[in-house]
């Protein structure tokens, strides 16, 4: 841990997870062992942030979110509240023998949020899926492929709706942003 990241007294950060300067982890969040955290990032309250998980530089993760086994969080990503990042399509408790699955057992799928991206709170994003540089999940969607860079894509499953600006606004069938007047390549 880092003697510059502020850490709630109620969190539980495993001694060998790695935090970066300037980070906070609010209450009752979880931060398991051998996870990467980088700088400047906010982890709300009651995050779960799973082993082996890597996060960027200055991401924001809302309350309740769970960041799986397998997971990458690239630099200045926006996951909404209660956003579940899901390492497993096939999930079963028990072998077909009825014996409890080892971890060793499992198919762990990994998912890829890239650089600028944005997650509408209550989003599912399924294993085996790539979210593209800037681009914006709505609210509720449910995640089953890849997404391009700067796209919109919403609904269950989740459609692609059009391209937004690095900014975060909509883009024209031009791909021209109104709001920062910029043409998006």
């Amino acid at each position: 841990m880092n003697s510059q990241s502020f850490i709630h007294k109620t969190a539980d950060v495993s001694s060998t997870a790695m935090i970066g300067n300037n980070t906070k982890i609010w209450n009752q969040s979880q931060i398991r062992e051998d996870a990467i955290i980088g700088e400047n990032c906010i982890i709300g309250k009651s995050v779960y942030i799973d082993h082996d998980v890597l996060i960027g530089n200055n991401v924001k993760i809302q309350n309740n979110s769970s960041i799986f086994f397998e997971a990458v969080v690239e630099d200045g990503v926006f996951i909404g509240p209660h956003v579940c990042l899901a390492n497993d399509k096939y999930p079963r408790a028990v072998n077909m023998n009825g014996t409890l699955k080892s971890s060793e057992e499992w198919k762990v799928g990994r998912i890829v949020i890239k650089k600028g991206a944005s997650i509408g709170a209550n989003s599912v994003i399924l294993p085996d899926v790539t979210i593209g540089e800037f681009s914006m999940i709505g609210a509720g969607s449910v995640v089953t492929d890849d997404v391009p860079n700067n796209a919109m894509y919403f609904g269950n499953p989740a459609k692609f709706h059009g391209y937004v600006c690095n900014c975060g606004n909509k883009l024209d069938e031009k791909m021209y942003c109104s709001l920062c007047r910029n043409f998006q390549k």
